[in-house]
C-alpha cells in the first residue's frame, strides 16, 4: 500500500477516534439527562469528576490529532482508556470497546507515522559494557 494510502487511513482514523471521544463518549459528561447522577454514582463518581474526566477526553483525544505530539496523546489515550476498561469491569459490564479503542489508536498511528513502530520495533544495538577499572 502506498504511503499516501496510508496516511489517509490513519488520518480518517484518527479523526473518527476523536470524534467519537469528544461527541459520543465526552459530550454525555458534559450535557444534562434523566438518569445521569444514577449512572455516574454506580460507577462510582460524581458528576462533577465526570465533567472534570471528560475535560481530560477531549484534551488527550485533541492531543492525539496534532502531528508533533501524536506520540503523547496516544499514550495519554491509552491511559485514559484502561481507566475505563477497569470503570466497566468493576461495573460487570462488557469491557471490550475501550480495549479496541486503544487499538486502534495505535493502527491509526503506525499508520500516519510509521516511524513511531519503526523505532519500537528496531533492534538495539549491543552495547559494550566496559567497567571503569578496565579503563587506564
Amino acid at each position: 500500500m502506498k504511503s499516501s494510502k496510508k496516511k489517509i487511513i490513519g488520518w480518517t482514523l484518527s479523526a473518527l477516534i476523536a470524534a467519537f471521544l469528544t461527541f459520543a463518549s465526552a459530550s454525555g459528561k458534559f450535557t444534562e439527562w434523566e438518569g445521569k447522577e444514577e449512572l455516574f454514582a454506580e460507577m462510582g463518581w460524581s458528576t462533577e469528576i465526570m465533567f472534570k474526566i471528560g475535560f481530560v477526553e477531549v484534551l488527550v483525544a485533541l492531543l492525539f490529532l496534532v502531528p508533533k505530539i501524536a506520540i503523547y496523546g496516544a499514550i495519554l489515550l491509552t491511559a485514559y482508556l484502561g481507566g475505563a476498561t477497569a470503570t466497566h469491569i468493576r461495573m460487570g459490564e462488557a469491557f471490550y470497546m475501550p480495549i479496541v479503542i486503544g487499538i486502534l489508536v495505535w493502527i491509526a498511528l503506525a499508520f500516519r507515522d510509521p516511524s513511531v513502530f519503526k523505532a519500537l520495533l528496531s533492534k538495539r544495538p549491543e552495547s559494550s559494557t566496559t567497567s571503569l577499572s578496565n579503563e587506564t
